[in-house]
C-alpha cells in the first residue's frame, strides 16, 4: 500500500514588518517510519517534522523521564530570532498531540494542536 497524504490544515502568520508570512502545512500520512504506521507531518519554511510512532515513543520517554507534560522539540524548531520563530512541541496525554507555535515580528504567538493518530 502506498503512503497517502491528506492535508489537515494550512495556515499562515503574517509579518507586517516586511509583508512576508510563515506558512504551516499539517499533513496526515498513512505510512510513516520504519513500521509504516500512520502519523502526521508539519511542514514550514522548507523543514519537515515527522510525528511517527518510533520517534514519538522516544521523545515521550525523554519527556516523562524529565517530568514534563510537554516537550519543546528544539532540534525540529526554527528559533533563530527571539521575535519570530516556529516552535514544535510534543504534548503528552491521551491523545498525544503535536503543537505548533508561530510568531512573526508583528504578531502575537499563534498556537495550534493536532491529535496524533496513535498511542505509545
Amino acid at each position: 500500500m502506498a503512503n497517502e497524504k491528506t492535508t489537515i490544515e494550512e495556515w499562515k502568520v503574517k509579518d507586517l514588518e516586511d509583508g512576508s508570512a510563515i506558512t504551516i502545512n499539517v499533513i496526515a500520512c498513512t505510512e510513516m517510519g520504519n513500521e509504516s504506521k500512520p502519523g502526521i507531518q508539519v511542514c514550514y519554511m522548507g523543514y519537515t517534522v515527522n510525528y511517527e510512532p518510533l520517534l514519538v515513543e522516544r521523545l515521550a520517554y525523554k519527556a516523562t523521564k524529565a517530568g514534563l507534560r510537554e516537550m519543546l522539540l528544539e532540534d525540529y524548531s526554527w528559533m533563530v530570532h527571539e521575535d519570530q520563530y516556529v516552535k514544535n512541541y510534543l504534548v503528552l496525554g491521551s491523545p498525544l498531540k503535536a503543537r505548533v507555535e508561530v510568531k512573526s515580528r508583528s504578531s502575537q504567538p499563534v498556537s495550534k494542536e493536532y491529535a496524533l493518530p496513535f498511542e505509545v
